[in-house]
């Protein structure tokens, strides 16, 4: 935008030509609205530079766009190549993210723009979803060619192509309305000369003048930006085409009146930009039969696209407290900033995008409520307001629009919390799990200091979770039959959600009720999935709140989803107990008692999956000496625990009755093929004699075991082995002979002990048998219990740790 000397505003080169495009490109494919992305002088920064049929602040979130982000523009931009979705179904299935933040059913197009050479921008239009059918042939052509028409005048512009600041709004043509006053005036475009009657002059609130002529700057000083934008637009657009030109658009006039204008003529002739004959018509003060809707019981609104009251009836008047010419003109935001507030941008946005109606409740002061009816069309929204009771059971709210939230977290970010609340929540196993995601997470969206969660179990509530209450506080409702009035109980057993903006309405409600020192809000809400009680969850605030009706209804979604995950690791907790006893039952609760050899053995559990996993040992007196045996079954959970159990006892049955350990190995592999769990497992088996340390060692896909020497030297053993356990039941399993002198320590274990992610399983190997190095001769279990210790300071195991130690002890002197 030029401002010349007299103060009246031409639009610069650059911008008339980008508003020029947007309003081809929406006309050629039959959208609502356009726009045109520009590079900035920050490099990988797009901005939105011209804006057209929607208003500016509804799109603030998408005014920057950098090209490495997972959005349609971006996508264009990169790739040069245009993209074309028809509706939200195929956005939600290439842009996710796009449908996040905007998941309205409409079809959008993106025509990236080059100045022959380069990528410069993109050019976008939003229309009306086509429910399943994708953007047509004719269409794409139409937006490309316009695109291709852009980039040429782009690079017939001096300078670089760049954008620095906020998009320029451009109003759209529409339709007509019926006249009450006209004027007439001829436009040179070729010169920018305008000859003008009187009743144009005091349509546009100008002094009639003498003179033949005047500019079309002069004549258009007192519009607003976005008609100066599309007028300038429409004139260049006539002025270019060869046959002849009718095109009418909504103005804005002074004062807020309503204005249509149409220009016709036949653009260029002779090679010389033509001359258009326009008439402006002035529609008055308001509507031209305004009697009808003034009859209907509701309050009715309009507003263009660019968000301007464009009328109201007597009933929205008296609702609104405003008379129809305080509001006509005006926009959406400043006349009405309660409708206007962030809660129910969601829903403003949906009006405008999509073609379908918008209904929600809106609270228009402290003690009124209205239900908003929104009736998008393609030249604007019509609102129909009419009172409506408070919603839910909460008492008169004390609390002012705009001051509910309480929040740190803007509301349009509470609205979104649900999505990153269920990602959450997917992570969760166990109830405890649970609850710390929703203290994390929901507490500071909503900005509440205290949470509560109690679960169901035969007709009463336990306590499960507390973060934030005196302690103590709630040990006398732990335990409390569903037959007690108190809120926590009445949400579960009605389905119903609870909300008290102070601690004066929950008393007021529930007279006796015990309170703690805390004068805030607070929020009760059912825990309820697939029809089943699961419990209730309360939410404590420090100060006293309203809840809108847009929180109350993601609370109430949250509290499904917590029920689910709830529900869920309950489950989980049940079957864990359950291969918990199975393992413990299993594993060996004491090891014997050898002359000349000591044995300890260690578990430990792992920290990402809290089911319990497959590894084992065991310690066996049998004929031949001592067997020592470790192993490890693939997977987690029961299944795995109880084909553990098989392979143990299998082992140990094998070992007592005196096979030699190939034939042990061999027998054990065949049994767990022909049980056919779907599990495989690995193993070693190792026979010493106490008396003289030989030993006899077999390997089934185990890692090897580490030896230390008397004299501190450490070696990873090198034992030839076979397959894992379950696979082959051709596998044969070799033996190695061993001489394990007094002072000597074996070291047998699972590969949780030395895996860790992002390292060599070798590094893990050295890492053990330099421990076991340098804990010299200490105790046995001691030297064990330092091993562990050092697994135990990891933070992220994946995998259950075995460790399975035999010393064989020195000669007594």
């Amino acid at each position: 935008m030029t401002w010349s000397p007299d103060g009246s505003r031409t639009p610069d080169g650059l911008s008339l030509v980008l508003a020029q495009a947007v309003v081809s490109a929406v006309d050629a494919v039959g959208g609502y609205a356009g726009s045109v992305y520009l590079r900035s002088r920050t490099p990988g920064l797009l901005l939105m530079a011209v804006l057209a049929g929607l208003p500016g602040p509804l799109l603030r979130p998408w005014w920057r766009m950098h090209v490495n982000r997972p959005f349609p523009v971006a996508e264009a931009y990169r790739s040069n190549r245009p993209v074309y979705l028809g509706d939200a179904e195929e956005a939600m299935r290439r842009f996710p993210q796009l449908m996040a933040g905007l998941p309205f059913p409409f079809g959008s197009l993106y025509a990236p723009v080059s100045d022959g050479t380069t990528p410069v921008g993109v050019l976008v239009v939003l229309r009306y979803a086509t429910r399943g059918v994708p953007v047509g042939g004719a269409d794409r052509r139409r937006m490309g060619a316009v695109a291709a028409r852009l980039g040429t005048d782009i690079a017939a512009q001096d300078g670089p192509a760049l954008w620095d600041g906020a998009p320029l709004p451009v109003r759209l043509p529409t339709g007509t309305a019926r006249p009450l006053r006209v004027g007439h005036f001829e436009w040179d475009t070729g010169t920018g000369a305008v000859t003008a009657d009187d009743d144009t002059h005091e349509i546009l609130g100008l002094r009639p003048t003498d003179a033949p002529a005047l500019s079309m700057e002069t004549l258009t000083a007192r519009l607003l930006p976005e008609d100066l934008y599309g007028l300038w637009t429409l004139g260049s657009r006539a002025s270019r085409s060869a046959e002849p030109h009718v095109r009418r658009m909504r103005l804005w006039g002074p004062g807020g009146r309503p204005l249509l204008l149409e220009l016709s003529g036949h653009g260029e002739h002779d090679g010389r930009a033509g001359r258009l004959s326009c008439v402006l018509f002035d529609r008055g003060a308001g509507p031209v039969v305004p009697d009808a809707a003034d009859r209907i019981p509701r309050g009715l609104l309009s507003h263009d696209r660019l968000g301007r009251i464009t009328y109201a009836n007597r009933e929205a008047e008296e609702l609104l407290g405003h008379r129809g010419a305080e509001l006509t003109g005006r926009l959406l935001g400043e006349a009405l900033p309660w409708l206007a507030d962030p809660a129910y941008e969601d829903h403003r946005r949906a009006a405008l995008f999509s073609d379908d109606p918008v209904y929600f409740l809106a609270r228009h002061t402290p003690t009124q409520w209205l239900s908003v009816a929104m009736f998008p069309g393609r030249d604007g929204v019509t609102i129909s307001l009419s009172p409506e009771g408070e919603p839910g059971r909460t008492p008169e709210s004390r609390t002012t629009p705009g001051e509910e939230l309480g929040s740190p977290a803007d509301r349009s970010t509470v609205l979104y919390r649900p999505v990153a609340l269920a990602i959450a929540l997917t992570e969760a196993v166990t109830a405890r799990q649970v609850s710390a995601v929703v203290t994390e997470e929901l507490l500071p969206a909503f900005g509440g200091r205290q949470l509560a969660i109690y679960l169901q179990n035969e007709g009463r509530l336990y306590l499960a979770w507390e973060a934030g209450f005196p302690r103590g506080f709630l040990d006398r409702f732990d335990g409390v039959g569903l037959d007690t009035h108190i809120p926590g109980v009445e949400t579960l057993t009605t389905g119903r959600p609870l909300f008290f903006e102070s601690m004066e309405q929950l008393g007021e409600a529930y007279p006796g009720i015990p309170m703690d020192t805390s004068v805030g809000a607070r929020a009760f809400l059912p825990l309820i999935a697939s029809g089943r009680p699961v419990g209730s969850c309360i939410l404590g605030f420090d100060q006293p709140r309203g809840f809108s009706p847009e929180e109350r209804t993601v609370l109430t979604a949250l509290a499904g989803l917590i029920a689910q995950a709830l529900q869920r690791a309950q489950r989980y907790d049940t079957e864990a107990a359950l291969a918990r006893g199975l393992q413990d039952a299993l594993l060996p609760h004491r090891l014997p008692v050898v002359d000349q050899v000591d044995t300890v053995g260690r578990y430990l559990s792992g920290t990402q999956d809290i089911e319990i996993g497959g590894d084992w040992y065991d310690v066996i007196e049998t004929g031949s000496g001592l067997a020592l045996v470790i192993g490890d079954v693939q997977g987690h959970g029961v299944a795995a625990a109880a084909t553990m159990g098989q392979i143990r006892s299998a082992v140990r049955a094998f070992a007592l009755i005196g096979h030699a350990p190939q034939e042990i190995m061999s027998a054990t592999n065949r049994l767990l093929i022909g049980l056919d769990p779907g599990q495989f497992a690995s193993c070693c088996y190792v026979l010493l004699d106490p008396v003289t340390g030989a030993t006899l060692a077999v390997r089934a896909g185990h890692p090897q075991p580490v030896l230390r020497h008397a004299d501190g030297r450490t070696e990873v053993l090198d034992l030839p082995g076979g397959v894992v356990l379950g696979v082959d039941p051709e596998a044969s399993y070799p033996v190695t002979e061993l001489q394990l002198g007094p002072g000597a320590v074996l070291a047998l274990f699972t590969d949780g002990l030395v895996e860790k992610a992002g390292t060599d399983i070798d590094e893990g190997i050295e890492r053990l048998r330099s421990t076991l190095a340098a804990v010299g001769h200490m105790p046995l279990a001691d030297s064990a219990d330092q091993i562990i210790g050092q697994a135990r300071q990891a933070e992220d195991r994946p995998d259950d740790i075995a460790l399975l130690m035999a010393a064989r002890r020195a000669p007594t002197p």
